[in-house]
């Protein structure tokens, strides 16, 4: 048996983490986060030096650099925004593979800019067990790399096996300028003008000089500048905010405005979300995410998908070059021409790649391009109707049936499907030709019936923890008018007589999932069927930092579960049990770790919180599973329940529409 060669921490640096190169891939409809090397050009690199492929892990790290040593010979290469790597004392540079001698100390040393990212690759990667088929760390979610945390003094590594690596060399001049001032090359859309933005307003985005706010981090990057130029006073049942939008996947790369904030959705970010993405960073300029530094300055410049394609292409071509593979046929990004390709890039968007109307039992749907890599569906009206829901669904599992290569994800929003391309091998109009081919083909939402859940779960109703969250956040929008009680919020904003009247509505409820990962790990958004459960209220601007895992908040009609700890922006009215659960496989347990599915009916059950800390322990064990027993559902009963209360179901939404109405008043008065 051959002697594993080990990396043993003798100092963890700042927070020092493994990654890998792509990161996982195939769990983005259920919110797991791809996750791998924020800067991943940089991280390729430095790979590619060592001799690595392009699977090998290896460590980022911010801030400041972790001290190492080896027990055996063993070649390194460092990159990214480290200036003072030394070994033994000895300066090194960046981009140049260097031998580390058995017993030798390397000092990754600060990462003090410009640049926010070190990385260190080792010969033979860092050999980690994969989870869920990548060994990259997700810190938030509590797996992948070293017990799912950065690794802390003490840690020894096991490398890889280094017999038939690639031959080492140099990168040093490969490797990416660094500094602080930086230009995004952007896909404008897929919203924009006039639904979402006024034309001005879209224009100002690209013209606005951006500054990189302190809270950036892997989850994404929050940009500080003007205040967007809204074309609609608010988001409807989406919620209070123009920035509202019933929930839509997000590409990573692309540029959500989180209320007024732009902020870009990063390796670690949120899969599905409420808010309105007017543009996505390209492909070829993704690695510039993870080293842009607090106070950095940012222009988003608007280019073409041919642009796209091209830059993208000699990315490629220069990973081939430190890889020697520089002999091969430059890359050729297969995208279809269209006829705006000549044009120069502006601020509007692309043209839809289709735009259908509505016919017989098809609504009307469009397809765009979100970014270089994404196509988002977005159907029916700018309004939760579950019929159309139903279709999106059809359609997402039609794709996923089609197995069209180079599809990589598939994601169901509540009106739209986002669909991740290798873009090596299927071109985004292919892709749109295809998901044409098939909506014309899908049978009537109105007839299907699904084989669903009936899922119990227990609710502790003003949990200490969501107040804890709701005291932390007064510290960021004093005047936001959820302060000091986001319940008392509800109640206002819906016009009910007492402040458990909102508790009793959640309690009656049976909510629907229509989508899976709102906010990481598997985590709900749901609505009530019957409409007269269905309470209006907004999402948090700007979103809060903290929220306690499986804490349970409504934004716009919606409900939503977290998976886990982490921000979030939907007002919370108590917490409930782990919706996510990854322990070792059990033949008699379903595999999959995130407990709920698409289309599960919640009912909800009062507990204290003493009682619910029992259960979630037990949960999260593995010693309880959720209540759950076979259900259906179909457009039929929501059609059967709408008719037989139809004027009180009217009543109930003019009501809540002004009680909505005078609440918004009062905000911007």
């Amino acid at each position: 048996m051959l002697h594993a060669v080990k990396c043993t921490v003798v100092d963890a640096g700042a927070q020092t983490t493994v990654q890998d190169a792509t990161g996982r891939c195939g769990y983005w409809d259920v919110g797991v986060p791809p996750s791998g090397a924020f800067d991943e050009f940089t991280f390729a690199l430095v790979n590619a030096a060592v001799g690595n492929p392009d699977t090998a892990a290896g460590l980022e790290c911010v801030v400041r650099g972790p001290v190492l040593t080896f027990d055996e010979d063993t070649l390194v290469c460092v990159g990214g925004g480290l200036t003072e790597a030394t070994v033994d004392g000895r300066p090194i540079a960046n981009g140049q593979p260097v031998r580390v001698r058995a017993g030798s100390t390397l000092d990754v040393g600060p990462v003090d800019g410009p640049g926010m990212r070190g990385y260190v690759a080792v010969q033979g990667g860092i050999d980690v067990p994969r989870v869920l088929g990548s060994r990259a760390t997700f810190i938030l979610g509590g797996f992948g790399g070293v017990e799912g945390r950065p690794v802390v003094a003490g840690d020894v590594l096991p490398l890889g096996r280094r017999e038939n690596l690639a031959a080492p060399g140099s990168v040093a001049e490969l490797l990416p300028v660094l500094g602080h001032a930086w230009e995004l090359r952007v896909i404008p859309g897929p919203h924009g003008a006039p639904e979402h933005l006024t034309p001005d307003g879209v224009d100002a985005l690209f013209e606005a000089d951006w500054r990189v706010d302190h809270r950036a981090d892997r989850t994404g990057v929050r940009l500080v500048g003007p205040t967007p130029t809204w074309a609609r006073t608010d988001g409807g049942e989406a919620g209070l905010h123009p920035s509202n939008v019933h929930d839509s996947a997000y590409p990573v790369g692309g540029i959500m405005l989180s209320g007024d904030t732009p902020v870009i959705v990063g390796k670690d970010g949120p899969s599905l979300g409420g808010f309105v993405v007017p543009a996505a960073v390209i492909g070829a300029d993704l690695w510039k995410l993870g080293q842009l530094r607090p106070g950095d300055a940012v222009r988003l410049v608007p280019v073409t998908p041919v642009h796209a394609g091209a830059a993208m292409a000699e990315r490629r071509d220069l990973l081939d070059a430190a890889r020697g593979l520089s002999d091969r046929r430059p890359h050729a990004a297969p995208v279809m021409l269209e006829a705006d390709d000549a044009e120069p890039a502006g601020s509007r968007r692309p043209p839809a790649l289709a735009d259908r109307p509505a016919s017989d039992h098809h609504p009307a749907y469009t397809i765009r391009r979100s970014g270089d890599r994404h196509l988002l569906v977005e159907a029916g009206p700018a309004s939760l109707e579950l019929t159309v829901r139903v279709w999106v669904h059809l359609l997402a599992e039609a794709l996923r049936a089609d197995a069209v290569a180079g599809v990589v994800e598939v994601v169901e929003g509540v009106r739209s499907v986002l669909v991740k391309v290798d873009d090596a091998v299927l071109a985004l109009p292919a892709l749109a030709s295809r998901l044409v081919a098939l909506a014309a083909g899908l049978p009537d939402p109105a007839t299907v019936v699904l084989d669903v859940r009936e899922v119990t779960l227990p609710m502790a109703f003003d949990h200490p923890e969501a107040h804890e969250a709701m005291r932390r956040y007064q510290t960021v929008n004093p005047t936001a008018p959820w302060n000091p009680d986001n319940v008392e919020f509800i109640r206002r904003v819906n016009d009910l007589p007492q402040r458990d009247d909102v508790f009793d509505v959640v309690t009656e409820a049976t909510y629907l999932v229509v989508g899976l990962g709102d906010v990481y790990l598997g985590a709900p958004v749901a609505v009530p069927i019957d409409p007269r459960h269905r309470l209006v209220t907004t999402k948090y601007n700007p979103a809060r930092t903290w929220t306690p895992q499986n804490a349970v908040g409504i934004g716009g009609i919606y409900l939503c579960i977290y998976g886990m700890e982490g921000p979030g922006g939907y007002q919370l009215v108590g917490r409930t049990v782990p919706v996510w659960r990854l322990i070792a496989e059990d033949p008699d347990r379903d595999p999959k770790p995130w407990l709920l599915r698409q289309f599960d009916r919640i009912r909800f059950v009062p507990v204290s919180a003493d009682e619910l800390a029992v259960q979630r322990a037990e949960i999260t064990a593995g010693l309880r599973d959720l209540d759950v027993r076979p259900a259906t559902f179909s457009i039929a009963e929501v059609a059967a329940l709408e008719a037989g209360a139809a004027d009180e179901i009217a009543l109930v939404r003019a009501h809540r529409r002004a009680a909505f109405e005078a609440e918004r008043e009062r905000w911007v008065s």
